[in-house]
This record gives C-alpha cells, structure tokens and sequence, in this order.
C-alpha cells in the first residue's frame, strides 16, 4: 500500500528515511565545511552514476531517466528533470516539493537554483567527479561548465566520497528492500534459469526467461548482468550469444533485481546435465572457504585484510594432492545498494584505493571469491551473494545452498 491512496502505487521509502538520511548527509556537510552537494545527472552504468540522486529525492527509476539535485546544508532541495512535475511530482513521490523541469538542459536548471541559494562564493561539492566505478568522473562538460559559469567565486570540491560514506552503511528499510532482491533474483534462478536451461536451446533464450521473472516479479530498469555460457568459463561476458547450448556447458553469471533502484546481485553457475567433476571438488573448496572469509569479516576489518584472508584461506584449504593441488583463492567484492557503493575490489588497483577502508556494521556487500585450480589454469569456480556485516560476523542473505546448480 502506498502511503498516500492517490498516489500512483509505486513502492517507496518513508518520510522518515528521508529524514534520516538528509540528516547524515548534513551531518557530514558540516563536518567538512561543505554548503551545497549537486548530484549531476547520468543515468549510465545501470543507473549507478546517477545513485546519488535517486539517494537524496527518491526520484528516478526507468533505464533512460536523467535526474539532477542540488541540496543545500540548509534551506530546501531542488530535483532537476524533464517533466520534473509530472514525472516527480505529488503523485509520484512525497519527498521533493522544489522541483524543476530541466527541458534537458540540467546545468542551467542546476544553475538556477544556485542563484536562488545564493551559494555563489559559497563552498560547493559535486558528487562523480570520480567514483568507484569511474575514476575520470562521470559529469557531462556542459553540465560543470554552467555550474562553474554560475558560480565563479566559488570552491568547488568532490563529493563522491561524502555520498558513499554515508550511503554504506543501511538502514532498516533499505536492507528490507535489498532481501526484496535477493528473493527476487534466487526466484528467477531457480524457477526458470535452471527449469529452461536444456541441451538444444539458446543461451539468450535462458537469460530472457531469468530476466522476465525478475520483472514479473516487481523488479525495475535497469540492472546489471553479466553472463558466459562455455564449459570452462573463465570471465563473463556483457550479454548472452546466440550459442544452442550443450551437455557440459556452465552458464556463469551476475544477476542483480532492482527493487526502488537497489539492487543486491548473486553469481550462481548452473551446468547443463553435468560437468567435468573437478568443478565439483572446486565447489566444495570453495563453500569451505565462504563460510570462513564471512566469519571473519566483521565491521571494523578492512577491504586489504579480507583481500589477504582470502589468499591465506585459499592457501590453507586447497587440497594438497589432485587436481586442485597449488591453487589458490581471490576476493572480489563491492557494495550493494542504489548501485555499486564502496568499496570496489575487483582489481589491483582498487584494492589499492579502498585497502583501508573498514567494513562497517549493516553494510551490504556482493562477496564472491574465486578459487582456481594450481596446474589446470582453465578450472575456476566463483560463487557469491550479497551479505551483511553484523557485529557477529558477515551473514548471508540469500537462502539458497552453496552448490554448482544442475539443470536437468
């Protein structure tokens, strides 16, 4: 039920959680001496440039939706978009009362409400001008530019890492909506990725079956998926192939839901019939060394001793004999919300960026550590779900067992 009858009946968040994370982000304003936060607009990479302005609104949600806010340390928000009052109006949404058609010209919609702060001379950060996902920035030229124009006498300086301090950590509502995801994505796995995974069909008709139920079941444009179907797959591609599948083939994927935009992800490989048996000896590696790395994350450890745990894990637990022998393990891990939050390892260099940062306590987080073989570089198995950090130790948040799924 939505909170005001005769509003559209879309799923949202409180009033109260707006609240709360209007406060924090203030909270965190003040500390480093910022007076306005503009979250440009750029709704690429699955909507993930554009998360925090779906944070700081709650409007956007569609795969094409350009949105843009400027919020100020005190005084009201304004959202910038096309259609601003039909799209993100009364109806729609009950966070924002500023809001401002852009008629796609956002840097002067955002220039306008600068004026209207009067934040010329004032201290002004810009969120993407780097992020995890994209280092040289993700704001258009003109858009800065005519913030810039606006502005002249003013500092600018980065807020990204503003953004994602706060956004890391969940509240209650969000975590409920990322298990919405979770649930959604296992449905779609189970009931029609491995029902419709058979010798005969084509790869791109499974991955539209798993697709189509996780929208049938609530789940919104746009979220990231990866997918390979091989028999030794050893990285996903962007989107499935026209391949008439095959005895022996693995379908190895990242699958994400998006519920309000938050989209928590799973990687489960599911083999065609069978497999070559050394996966199954990587599969029990493998859900040995999970269970160990999420006790061992808590909140306080950082990303670089969950990076070392890992290969200290993977060491430790590989079989010493057979074709296992010499292998190892990797972490790969990112956060989980309106998008990718920090941190991101995935590469050596991010690893390096994020070293030492700590998990905090009700993070949300993808962990899906590889394990590989020592002389057969071609077996690798990787599995994840998305889990969160408590006191105790990280949890699952998925429900289903660790396994090499088996479409019959």
């Amino acid at each position: 039920m939505t909170e005001d009858a005769r509003m559209w009946e879309y799923r949202r968040f409180s009033l109260e959680e707006r609240d709360r994370r209007w406060n924090a982000v203030r909270a965190l304003m003040e500390r480093d001496g910022v007076d306005v936060i503009i979250a440009p607009p750029n709704s690429g990479h699955s909507t993930d440039w554009q998360a925090d302005t779906r944070y700081l609104t709650h409007c956007g949600g569609g795969a094409d939706t350009d949105v843009a806010a400027v919020f100020p340390l005190v005084g009201e928000p304004a959202v910038i978009a096309k259609d601003a009052d039909v799209r993100w109006g009364p109806l729609v949404q009950n966070w924002m009362s500023d809001r401002r058609d852009a008629y796609r010209h956002f840097g002067r919609g955002i220039a306008e409400k600068l004026n209207d702060l009067g934040a010329d001379g004032k201290r002004i950060g810009i969120t993407g001008l780097s992020s995890p996902r994209a280092p040289e920035g993700s704001i258009l030229m003109g858009t800065y530019k005519a913030i810039v124009e606006a502005v002249p006498n003013s500092e600018i300086v980065d807020a990204t890492d503003l953004l994602q301090e706060v956004r890391c950590v969940k509240s209650q509502e969000e975590i409920d909506v990322l298990q919405a995801s979770v649930d959604l994505i296992e449905r779609a796995v189970e009931a029609e990725l491995v029902a419709g995974a058979k010798p005969g069909i084509r790869d791109y008709e499974v991955w539209a079956a798993a697709m189509s139920a996780m929208l049938a079941g609530g789940g919104e444009l746009s979220m990231h998926f990866n997918w390979v179907a091989e028999p030794f797959p050893k990285r996903t591609l962007t989107r499935p192939t026209m391949k008439v599948l095959e005895d022996g083939d693995v379908i190895d994927n990242e699958l994400e839901a998006s519920i309000i935009g938050y989209r928590a992800q799973q990687k489960r490989p599911v083999a065609i019939r069978t497999c070559d048996p050394i996966y199954f000896d990587l599969v029990e590696f493998h859900g040995e060394l999970y269970e160990r790395l999420l006790d061992f994350i808590k909140p306080g450890v950082t990303l670089a001793e969950a990076v070392e745990k890992t290969r200290q894990l993977g060491e430790q637990l590989c079989p010493r004999g057979g074709p296992l022998a010499g292998g190892g393990a990797d972490l790969h891990c990112h956060g989980r919300g309106l998008g990718d939050d920090v941190p991101l390892a995935t590469n050596k260099e991010t690893i390096a960026r994020y070293g030492d940062w700590t998990f905090p306590e009700n993070g949300v987080f993808i962990i899906k550590p590889g394990v590989r073989a020592g002389s057969m570089s071609k077996y690798r198995f990787s599995w994840g779900d998305t889990c969160r950090t408590t006191p105790k130790g990280t949890v699952r948040m998925g429900k289903s067992p660790h396994s090499m799924l088996i479409a019959r």
